[in-house]
């Protein structure tokens, strides 16, 4: 049903687009145009109208956490006290403001929100812990999941 509704607004062409640059963001717009089999000039006012609508956010590049030393990833959930819009309007707001969280989904459920943390082992994830995240006030309760071996981490979207 959504591809239907994305359909709508998004022709074949316009699909091929974002497949390809979704694998590879440097594409120059001739190699890109090959791709997708229009001329340069098409295909850049397509790449333009995507940018503007929205489809297209932003171009990056992606890192090696690994070679970087911070591949030690953990999820964290947090549970805030007292859970109202001023807390967590002052909780998300602080947490942009911290490098390590990479991620951060206020969920349903038990937890209030789940964050990705980069980190390069356990003891800096327990002083961080312990001086950034258990500072702040609102938290409330805090559990944290390790990963042991990431098996798919896909940076699109399926389209």
């Amino acid at each position: 049903m959504t591809e239907n509704i994305v359909r709508e607004h998004l022709d074949d062409r316009d699909i091929a687009i974002l497949r390809a640059l979704q694998q590879d963001a440097r594409l120059t717009t001739k190699q890109l145009a090959q791709k997708v089999h229009l001329s340069p000039t098409p295909t850049y006012e397509r790449i333009k109208r995507l940018e503007r609508d929205g489809y297209i956010k932003r171009y990056i590049t992606i890192l090696d956490a690994e070679k970087l030393h911070k591949g030690f990833v953990v999820y964290c959930c947090v549970k805030l006290t007292p859970l109202n819009t001023q807390t967590a309007r002052k909780f998300c707001e602080t947490i942009m403001q911290i490098d390590q969280v990479t991620e951060c989904y206020n969920i349903s459920g038990k937890f209030d929100y789940m964050m990705r943390i980069h980190c390069p082992d356990m003891k800096y994830y327990q002083q961080f812990l312990l001086n950034t995240l258990g500072t702040l006030p609102m938290l409330g309760t805090l559990e944290s999941t390790f990963v042991m071996e990431e098996v798919k981490h896909n940076f699109g979207v399926a389209i």
